[in-house]
């Protein structure tokens, strides 16, 4: 395949796996906070499921013309909206697989945004905590804690990043590199680029093991004392990491037919897609991924084919995806205990398209959708006003809008994590919290999710 884009995951090479597997080391077992490091009220967990799949629609989606929408004259005129049981609408035209499945679907319609600026939103939604400059090289993704929660076994690394590109995704920052994000290409090869294009694949293995032992050999010293035991903390990695190299069960998760590709819709987000699937059905030791799609931040020409992208297209693109990966999923038996969670980083305007046929930044209300995992689907939570502009009712027992905050609590309650918990032990001295303010009540799961 290929592609003019210059984004990293295009660039990969096997100096980048190697670098990516020893930051993200699962193999090695990851590091725990001790006991007197880390506080918890001891809040009840649901656990109702083994991992977790958030996809971001970078750019922010329109909740009108996803999963909120509603009669009026700014729908196109094919737009098919159908109401289903427990209030969900969706447009036929533009989510026909999920249209099939509306009664695995929970939509969370109360929800707000505490920004409207892409760079800072985005980094909410991954990390639960606001962009402050004094913190943003310490704050975890979210990833990153449940990584290291709960992804202390198997032979993948617990917290995959996919079709990432340009996006900024924010790491493991003072929790280590044990449960950085793995980040690597989704294409029907696989990781074909840890082969030299001019060898087969055992002469090729067999000529970075000969350069590896060498590295090792010229490292040797570096190893002993005063260096010890430090560099031999770092060897150790990448020993680890080179072991993973010419993994078998590392490489299928990273493999998939081109038949299978067609069906997810032969587009970066379903490649994405195939390789979550495969990591979760492997059972291996991924706990979370993280899926991104782009294009979201319809401005203009939002219904106009001949502009790239419209909402046929990103639309179109997420339900064949999603729609495939649930059917998947379902046959298997992981859908149930794989928690999937779709949302941006805020909402858009609603009612009239603007001047140029599209949505501009609105933080006063979107929708998210909710799969798998425990949760009570064929339901929307909560309601916006006529146009789809304001929170009308927040549709849960703490009689609020439902906030990022929120949300992550309840993804780290299905997962079985305590949202409750602290650390104490930061670079900064300031103690992290999983959900801030949790402690004291202030956020809490939306439980009406699992019910």
């Amino acid at each position: 395949m290929v592609c003019g884009c210059q984004s990293p995951e295009h660039r990969f090479s096997r100096r980048r796996f190697l670098f990516n597997a020893a930051a993200s080391s699962a193999f090695l077992g990851l590091a725990r906070r001790g006991d007197a490091d880390v506080t918890a009220t001891g809040a009840r967990m649901r656990n109702t499921a083994r991992a977790c799949i958030f996809v971001h629609l970078v750019g922010a989606p329109s909740q009108l013309d996803t999963f909120d929408p509603k009669d009026g004259p700014w729908n196109p005129a094919d737009a098919g909206l159908q109401q289903y049981p427990g209030g969900l609408v969706l447009s036929q035209t533009m989510f026909p697989n999920l249209s099939k499945i509306s009664r695995d679907l929970c939509v969370l319609r109360s929800v707000r945004s505490w920004e409207a600026v892409h760079e800072r939103g985005q980094f909410y939604s991954q990390t639960t905590h606001p962009a402050n400059p004094a913190f943003l090289a310490e704050v975890p993704n979210i990833g990153s804690v449940v990584a290291m929660e709960k992804g202390n076994t198997g032979r993948v690394p617990p917290f995959l990043a996919l079709n990432s590109g340009g996006t900024v995704l924010q790491g493991a920052k003072f929790l280590g590199g044990r449960v950085e994000p793995f980040t690597a290409p989704s294409n029907a090869g696989g990781l074909t680029t840890l082969q030299h294009s001019g060898f087969s694949a055992q002469a090729s293995q067999q000529r970075f093991n000969q350069r590896f032992n060498l590295l090792q050999d010229l490292d040797a010293n570096l190893r002993s004392a005063p260096f010890d035991p430090e560099m031999g903390s770092h060897a150790a990695f990448y020993t680890a990491a080179q072991q993973l190299m010419y993994d078998a069960s590392i490489a299928a998760v990273f493999q998939f037919t081109s038949d299978e590709d067609s069906r997810y819709g032969s587009t970066a987000f379903g490649r994405s897609c195939l390789v979550a699937r495969n990591a979760i059905q492997a059972k291996n030791g991924t706990v979370f991924i993280n899926l991104f799609t782009t294009g979201w931040d319809t401005h203009q020409s939002m219904y106009d084919r001949r502009y790239t992208p419209n909402m046929y297209q990103l639309n179109g693109d997420l339900d064949r995806g999603l729609g495939n990966l649930v059917a998947d999923l379902k046959s298997s038996g992981d859908f149930d205990r794989t928690l999937i969670v779709v949302m941006g980083e805020f909402g858009r305007s609603a009612g009239e398209l603007n001047p140029r046929g599209g949505r501009d930044h609105h933080r006063d209300c979107q929708s998210v959708l909710l799969m798998g995992g425990g949760v009570r689907g064929g339901k929307a939570i909560g309601a916006t006003d006529a146009i789809g502009d304001q929170i009308a009712d927040p549709g849960w027992s703490q009689n609020r809008v439902i906030v990022m905050e929120d949300i992550a609590a309840t993804i780290y309650s299905a997962l079985g994590i305590d949202w409750t918990k602290s650390i104490a032990d930061t670079p900064s001295g300031r103690k992290f919290e999983y959900v801030p303010f949790a402690t004291v009540g202030t956020y809490v799961p939306v439980e009406e999710v699992f019910e």
